[in-house]
């Protein structure tokens, strides 16, 4: 069962508890809007379900610098190394963005690369505020030195998840917001069934042997490793291999971060995140109304089942957080009450 909380509600919650453990108010409120964001848009995965689970116990071990601000490296114009000194990821991968943006408005393009990192949360969220500026935004964030999947036919685990997410205009439409994984699945969509009792589709994990696994708890048992993008090798899963390490070349390798493959300590510390905006129309007229006429075509195509409309990444979450701005987000009663007992002024609608 689910309760029905006030979007706005949320977003102070969780902004007071960053707050609380001694986030600047500005960089509160930006990392609670990126972490809402799961909830608002349906990825609850990726949502608040997190902040007991992951962001307090960065604190608490110190993984996290609540006061930290980035330090410029190297200053190209177009193009920023920076490091984020164990910033708060939800606040800093917000920020790259805002200075490519920036810099793309003057050069046409704006490249911020992080190294020092933290868990950056959901990477559509970030790609996304560029095109709130009519730009084109990507990120592209590895996972420090976690080792989570081996490459096909491999047995030793080499890289994490590496999400890669690109966002675009689509004009009176929601943006175009394509945020993936390079595996099949993240690993929080593996855990949240493993919360729910549930079994995973075979494709999601495989023993050491490649046999496949449909029990998720055997991810954190060591027992089921994730499969990359295409499943098995003669489905494509070198493609989704590839893409984990172009990723792991983006983010790591560019700035400098930590990379799987070369870590002691498989664990998602200093991250590397690199964004990348493109301002088209600082190049040539017409972009925006392309962007719009683009998406207008895709969702415009004539269905299989005239019932499904046909629709593009990011459409189904834009309109998913419209409704629920107006009425409420869904929370599990189980996460409900945890936001309630480190926060007791929480309250439902109604």
């Amino acid at each position: 069962m689910t309760v029905l909380v006030p979007y706005p509600t949320l977003l102070d919650t969780v902004t007071g508890v960053f707050r609380a453990r001694g986030v600047p108010p500005d960089r509160a409120a930006v990392a609670a809007e990126a972490l809402c964001h799961g909830d608002l848009t349906g990825m609850s995965t990726h949502g608040v379900v997190n902040l007991t689970r992951l962001y307090l116990p960065l604190f608490d071990s110190g993984r996290t610098e609540p006061t930290a601000d980035m330090a410029v490296v190297a200053d190209l114009g177009a193009s920023v190394l920076a490091d984020a000194r164990r910033a708060l990821g939800l606040w800093s991968a917000s920020q790259a963005v805002e200075l490519a943006s920036a810099r793309a408005a003057r050069y046409g393009i704006g490249v911020v690369t992080l190294r020092g990192a933290t868990h950056i949360g959901c990477a559509g969220y970030h790609a996304a505020r560029a095109a709130a500026h009519g730009m084109v935004g990507l990120i592209a964030s590895n996972c420090g030195g976690q080792r989570i999947a081996p490459a096909p036919d491999g047995r030793e685990p080499l890289l994490g998840t590496n999400p890669l997410a690109l966002a675009c205009p689509a004009g009176d439409r929601p943006p175009f917001v394509l945020d993936m994984s390079t595996t099949v699945v993240p690993t929080g969509r593996v855990r949240a069934a493993a919360r729910a009792g549930e079994q995973v589709p075979p494709g999601w994990l495989a023993a050491d042997d490649g046999t496949p696994v449909t029990d998720p708890a055997a991810f954190d048992r060591g027992d089921g490793r994730l499969l990359w993008l295409g499943g098995a090798t003669e489905t494509g899963a070198y493609k989704g291999f590839g893409l984990g390490l172009l990723v792991e070349v983006l983010a790591a390798l560019v700035p400098g971060a930590s990379t799987g493959p070369l870590s002691s300590v498989s664990r998602d510390d200093d991250i590397g995140v690199t964004a990348l905006v493109l301002a088209p129309s600082a190049l040539r007229s017409g972009f925006r109304e392309d962007a719009a006429a683009l998406f207008g075509a895709v969702a415009g195509a004539k269905p299989i089942d005239p019932r499904k409309p046909v629709s593009y990444p990011g459409w189904h979450e834009g309109e998913r957080a419209r409704w629920r701005r107006v009425h409420g987000v869904p929370v599990p009663d189980e996460l409900y009450e945890e936001l309630r007992s480190i926060s007791p002024a929480l309250r439902a609608v109604g």
